[in-house]
């Protein structure tokens, strides 16, 4: 089964975030949403997403920053998000680095109609390599190279949650705490044993330069190569 397509939507306004992805999961995309610029920049380089959709006011660094931060090492195709219409006038005279841009308010079909014509004429010329590590919320399922890794759904909450903020350390207690969602009391070192079989997991599908790296006396986070 060939996995969805993955859309990161940068974007701070939980509102609109949630419209966005609801519509988006509709069309049979899968989503990541973050919003703040710096985290963005992150997040492409962990999902390797298939197109990203940036909003230009953000916390961290301003969507611009994060465009330019993101061409560097990147080609991902690019939709830049402004609330004022004069200010597209701005942005198509810079070299953003964006491929197409929209103005807020906008409707969700709008949206969706850009992303699929900007897909279409990259014609996947731009779209980053496809073996990378993804998480798809909706199915519960961790993809490398689109195809599934075999997964637990608690291996699956604690990858997840460790692939959303790639670099960060989380203790064990934090861990813990998102492993199982009914509060049941058991031992932190719990851990250990998911995320040794999470890292062998990983091995087996040939998930090469994705792993999960030990902190000692502190907990885990995930590192991508």
């Amino acid at each position: 089964m060939t996995a969805p397509l993955h859309i990161l939507v940068v974007e701070d306004d939980a509102k609109i975030a949630d419209m966005l992805t609801n519509y988006l999961h509709m069309h049979g995309y899968a989503t990541t949403v973050c919003g703040d610029g710096l985290d963005a920049v992150q997040q492409v380089r962990a999902l390797a997403p298939a197109l990203v959709l940036l909003d230009l006011m953000l916390p961290g660094q301003d969507g611009l920053a994060a465009c330019q931060q993101i061409r560097t090492f990147s080609s991902v195709p690019l939709i830049m998000v402004t609330a004022r219409v004069d200010e597209i006038d701005r942005l198509l005279g810079l070299d953003t680095g964006a491929d197409d841009y929209i103005c807020k308010p906008f409707s969700p079909r709008e949206v969706v109609a850009r992303i699929k014509a900007l897909l279409r004429r990259s014609g996947g010329a731009l779209t980053p390599r496809p073996a990378r590590l993804h998480a798809d919320e909706a199915s519960m399922t961790i993809f490398w190279d689109q195809r599934p890794v075999p997964l637990t759904p608690v291996e699956f909450r604690l990858l997840a949650l460790l692939m959303s903020r790639p670099g960060m350390v989380f203790s064990r207690a934090k861990l813990l705490d998102h492993m199982h969602q009914d509060l049941r009391d058991v031992s932190d070192r719990v851990i250990d044993s998911h995320i040794k079989n999470l890292r062998r997991k990983l091995e087996t599908a040939g998930a090469v330069g994705q792993g999960v790296a030990s902190v000692y006396g502190v907990g885990y986070r995930f590192e991508v190569d």
